[in-house]
């Protein structure tokens, strides 16, 4: 009788080990709440020297009302397989949230996205104060794959409210890819940089005549235009895809929302003038160009210097800060008043040939996650961008960027529930473990010393009993 005790405490002690372990496994699974979307962008088709620059309409997304904590994109083949920028060099891809009105045709795809502006459909700007363009809520360059985009907890870009869509309409996303391919050019930093005379463009894509200082920029390189490449190169046509991976989490009272800033170095800002009713003005020209180095001066240490003075009407805590620029970018900065640094941001060049380490191209660019709370920008608060290129190309570069992207969020919101939300569920886990693993620890010795009362002196187990 005291072994079929024996042996029943035995069995219900393993038990209770099952279930604390299932109970374990299942409470970690809920509380990591982050899901996370792969994706392609529609296919394009390119040929060596040839563009695609394409608005692709309503792309595939996640639904529902989320807060996005991260998205990664890079081109790939038919087969899965990232292209290098020596090959296909992505210019550009950004990504635009809209509303349109339900039951209506919604277009999928447009080499301009002229007409969609006067189709009725709402676009959904970020926070950022230029008046046209760079509306995008997501949108990098070359620099894609080694840049990190990640929202740190508990904050959230929040999308897809139902009390922010008007009645009758529903959340859809527009996505731009730029993409040129390289394969055979004469010359492919001067393909990269849209050089009118590489692309034997004299009129933009609307049929406009370019102006006689236009030497290069998007108004060169715009979707069907064609590259020159080397006499009798062949190269095969090939499609591709922009892969595209969403990590996001369903949206929380914890969840802190941030706003979407972006600056542009080229932004020409009229100031409001209340007096007169004018309200203040930002022309953003997104593309600059950089001039080569004055004759009979040093290259090693010529850099070109672009500086903007600019305010925001609202303020709050910076959460997340990065620069974009073009081959020759050699850093952008973001000051507050007084010369306070609040973010700098510096490219990574590759150094080979593999996809994410292109020789002589941007493929990263630093960020910066101050502590929360730790660095501030005041509504109003005068800020200095300044992008640096090298001008030591004898020849200089033309159509580069300099534009600044930031997360800021409500100083006066509270964090206190960071442990709380979903993707934090690393730290608890952690703790949880840390739990689990005494109790379970105490259900193994038991089970031990059962085991071991099972072979030793009866009178031990009895006691236990």
């Amino acid at each position: 009788m005291a072994y079929g005790s024996n042996y029943l405490l035995h069995n219900l002690a393993v038990l209770l080990l099952l279930l604390l372990v299932q109970s374990s496994l299942a409470r970690l699974r809920s509380e990591n709440g982050v899901k996370t979307d792969l994706f392609l962008s529609p296919k394009f088709v390119l040929e060596p020297g040839s563009v695609s620059n394409k608005f692709y309409y309503n792309v595939d997304f996640p639904r529902g009302h989320v807060a996005i904590k991260n998205f990664n994109a890079e081109v790939v083949d038919e087969k899965g397989n990232p292209i290098p920028l020596h090959e296909t060099y992505l210019h550009h891809w950004v990504l635009v949230r809209y509303y349109h009105r339900k039951g209506v045709d919604n277009p999928k795809q447009h080499s301009s996205d002229v007409g969609f502006h006067t189709s009725g459909h709402i676009i959904i700007k970020n926070n950022g104060v230029c008046d046209s363009g760079l509306s995008q809520y997501f949108g990098l360059g070359s620099e894609t794959r080694r840049t990190a985009t990640h929202v740190p907890d508990p904050y959230g870009i929040e999308v897809g409210n139902p009390e922010d869509i008007p009645d009758g309409y529903e959340e859809g996303w527009i996505l731009n890819v730029h993409a040129i391919d390289t394969r055979g050019a004469e010359d492919k930093l001067g393909c990269t940089e849209c050089r009118c005379d590489l692309y034997n463009v004299t009129v933009n894509e609307y049929g406009r005549v370019l102006p006689e200082n236009y030497n290069g920029g998007l108004e060169c390189c715009y979707d069907e235009t064609r590259c020159r490449v080397k006499e009798g190169f062949q190269g095969v046509k090939r499609s591709l895809y922009l892969s595209y991976k969403v990590e996001y989490v369903d949206w929380d009272a914890s969840i802190v929302p941030v706003k979407i800033y972006i600056l542009d170095v080229t932004d020409i800002w009229t100031k409001a003038d209340e007096t007169r009713g004018l309200r203040a003005i930002h022309h953003c020209l997104v593309e600059y160009d950089v001039e080569s180095c004055p004759v009979g001066v040093d290259n090693n240490g010529c850099t070109h210097t672009k500086t903007l003075t600019v305010s925001l009407p609202t303020g709050g805590d910076v959460i997340y800060g990065v620069g974009h620029q073009h081959s020759g970018g050699i850093g952008t900065t973001l000051y507050g008043e007084g010369g306070r640094l609040i973010c700098s941001s510096n490219p990574a060049y590759g150094k080979g040939n593999e996809p994410g380490n292109e020789a002589g191209y941007i493929v990263g660019m630093s960020t910066c996650y101050p502590s929360p709370g730790s660095v501030k920008i005041s509504a109003g608060e005068t800020l200095t961008l300044v992008s640096n290129y090298s001008s030591s190309c004898s020849r200089g570069h033309t159509g580069v960027m300099g534009l600044f992207y930031i997360l800021l969020a409500d100083s006066s919101t509270k964090t206190n529930a960071v442990s709380k939300f979903p993707t934090e569920a690393h730290k608890s886990m952690i703790i949880s473990n840390f739990g689990w693993a005494i109790a379970l620890c105490g259900v193994a010795l038991l089970v031990v010393f059962l085991s071991r009362g099972r072979s030793g002196r009866g009178e031990g187990y009895e006691a236990i009993v």
